[in-house]
């Protein structure tokens, strides 16, 4: 389970919207499954269909929750003009089963915001709560 606060809820649905058509990205930083960081990262491949992080906007995020004594929990994405799952590249690219994936759909103007657990190939859902 992860548990986002409502206002940084908010502020990844804006910046996924602000970014269309292109895919937004992004880390949460947190302990125990809760978020209490928010890092909008910019996407560098400015692609509707897939991301990549700007290295130092990353190494940045990084030290700044360890700074705060948390780490990186989460890494988000959104997906434009398709589902919130996992597309085969994402699962493909998750690289720390550790971590929480979320995915915001903007598919048809419908917001959805779903998060998986990424381990070995296969994406398993995870409960989200806004808190």
């Amino acid at each position: 389970m992860i548990a986002i606060p409502h206002p940084i809820y908010d502020a990844i649905i804006a910046h996924a919207q602000k970014d269309a058509p292109i895919e937004a990205c992004g880390y949460l930083g947190g302990v125990n499954g809760e978020v209490k960081l928010h890092y909008p990262m910019t996407n560098v491949d400015a692609s509707a269909e897939h991301f990549s992080f700007d290295p130092q906007e990353q190494f940045a995020a990084f030290k700044e929750a360890s700074a705060q004594k948390m780490r990186l929990i989460a890494c988000y994405h959104s997906h434009p003009a398709t589902p919130a799952r996992p597309s085969q590249e994402d699962i493909r690219l998750a690289y720390d089963p550790n971590i929480s994936y979320l995915i915001v759909s903007l598919k048809d103007g419908e917001i959805s915001l779903k998060s998986f657990k990424i381990k070995g190939g296969e994406a398993t859902p995870e409960e989200v709560q806004i808190v």
